[in-house]
């Protein structure tokens, strides 16, 4: 008999750092914008820390429906003068990008929507960040290099695309969300973003990009998700 595969489970809003500021802003909702986020699909467990590179450093605003999920406690935190991005592997030039490499780096924006694979959306969310090809341009993978491996500093979570994936429209590795820097929660300094699949796809908290030769089954592909998670599939093997 198959074993049903174990699911992603929404981090508990008290383990989501809150500051003073997050606490007064909740006061102030009051019901009216509670309501407001029931009506959103959120409800109060839609509300997330606002937590920069520390924890309490901000307060938490409503937002259209976001949960928040981590497989490690507590969240990695980043620090822009210690953090590097390390793009290795089956590449010419590989490389360790400073945070201020990083920022340097030629970057895009786009709106698109957000899927989690447990059944809820966000809609019309705006990324900024650095597109694939940018990325293959430096490093320039070897022919043989099919695949990409993302690391997260949430170790040990990583999750692998094609190449052929990683190059779809709307692709990026984002620093940004809704203009401004991406939060602790949501993966500072650095995520993901693939429309096309399922949330689980888009690592949080990239520290490292290596190009691999070979496939390699990611944190919930080997506890029975499909490493193919297209939206509008099944995505449980």
């Amino acid at each position: 008999m198959t074993t049903p595969p174990e699911h992603p489970t929404p981090t508990p809003r008290e383990r989501i750092p809150i500051g003073r500021a997050a606490f007064l802003g909740t006061i102030a909702l009051g019901a009216v914008g509670v309501a407001a986020l029931s009506r959103l699909g959120g409800g109060v467990g839609g509300l997330i820390a606002d937590a920069g590179s520390a924890v309490g450093a901000s307060g938490i605003v409503p937002t259209s429906g976001w949960r928040i999920y981590n497989v490690q406690d507590p969240m990695p935190t980043f620090d822009s003068a210690s953090y590097e991005l390390v793009v290795d592997g089956a590449v010419a030039n590989p490389v360790r990008l400073s945070w201020a490499d990083v920022q340097a780096t030629p970057m895009e924006e786009q709106v698109c929507d957000f899927h989690c694979v447990t059944g809820w959306s966000v809609y019309d969310v705006t990324f900024r960040g650095i597109r694939p090809q940018t990325l293959i341009d430096l490093v320039q993978p070897k022919p043989s290099a099919q695949h990409v491996n993302f690391q997260s500093l949430e170790e040990p979570y990583f999750d692998q695309l094609t190449l052929e994936q990683f190059l779809l429209p709307e692709v990026m590795l984002a620093v940004d969300m809704d203009g401004a820097p991406l939060t602790r929660p949501h993966g500072s300094p650095m995520r993901l973003v693939i429309p096309q699949m399922y949330g689980y796809k888009g690592v949080k908290w990239v520290g490292r990009i290596t190009f691999e030769e070979e496939p390699t089954l990611g944190y919930w592909e080997t506890r029975g998700y499909a490493a193919d998670a297209w939206v509008g599939t099944d995505a449980y093997r």
